[in-house]
């Protein structure tokens, strides 16, 4: 049985006319990477704001179709419960962060407080994980005086310090240069070692097509293609739905349009480099 199931899922916010979310349906297995991409204002954040519970617990709205988490429906989910099985990373930084505490320290806890964790396993997991996502200097520093950038950093910190089997993460290099969007997929890349679900909205597609498993394309916000992510990554039809392909992925089918197609399409630069040498010889 899928870990969450989505079933005919259609969602309205509040004094809005139309509908973020149509007939959707899609599910998600435990221990694998989901990349979710598509247009803006295809309901990517809609989606993930369902999967975590903020739909319809915070945001009210009109909800039709179920959301089922381990086979039951989000609306029966106890907020709370929820939050020590997923972690979400939002999209915007400065949502994120509470505003009330004065350390970095204090903020990467405050979901470990809330869950009761021993002081001193609290202290070592906040030090750690601080240290991994290199802001172990700042962990004494305000977080409302970082940058945006660092602010993103210290919530994905205060997230992955939960240490949740699940986690819902809305474009977490939004705000982030690319030494540090490589140091935070790193991290990713690690959590999904883990056996951690991972779902990821991203637009830097190369990336994506690195480290996911699975691709979910979200359109007028419904699921237009999902499956393997070079299935996925490699259709021409993509290009026509207003969603990014990996520019080797372009490139192989320039390749196959010239009639010097490689064994295959490519999605990651490694292995368009594998293809070409394998053709030269």
């Amino acid at each position: 049985m899928a870990f969450i199931e989505l079933k005919n899922v259609s969602y309205k916010y509040p004094y809005t006319k139309d509908f973020a979310l149509h007939d959707l349906s899609c599910s998600f297995e435990k221990g694998k990477f989901y990349g979710i991409i598509g247009e803006n204002g295809g309901g990517k954040t809609t989606l993930c704001n369902l999967i975590r519970g903020l739909i319809p617990h915070f945001y009210l709205g009109k909800l039709t179709g179920e959301c089922l988490i381990e086979g039951k429906d989000i609306r029966e989910w106890d907020t709370a419960e929820l939050s020590s099985k997923i972690g979400y990373v939002f999209q915007n930084p400065f949502t994120q962060i509470s505003g009330i505490k004065s350390t970095v320290f204090e903020e990467v806890a405050i979901g470990l407080e809330n869950l009761g964790v021993p002081k001193d396993e609290m202290i070592e997991r906040v030090i750690d994980v601080c240290n991994q996502l290199d802001i172990g200097h700042l962990i004494k520093n305000n977080p409302n005086e970082l940058s945006g950038g660092q602010r993103q950093r210290v919530a994905f910190a205060s997230i992955i310090a939960m240490d949740t089997d699940t986690l819902v993460i809305d474009e977490p290099t939004s705000q982030l240069d690319p030494e540090g969007t490589e140091n935070v997929f790193k991290i990713i890349n690690t959590l999904k070692h883990s056996n951690k679900t991972i779902i990821l909205v991203e637009h830097k597609i190369d990336l994506i097509a690195e480290f996911c498993d699975e691709i979910l394309v979200m359109e007028n916000g419904t699921v237009a293609f999902s499956g393997p992510a070079h299935e996925v990554l490699t259709k021409r039809e993509l290009l026509e739905h207003k969603a990014s392909i990996p520019e080797v992925a372009r490139f192989g089918l320039a390749m196959e349009d010239a009639g010097k197609p490689l064994e295959r399409v490519p999605v990651t630069l490694d292995e368009a480099y594998k293809l070409i040498k394998e053709r030269g010889r």
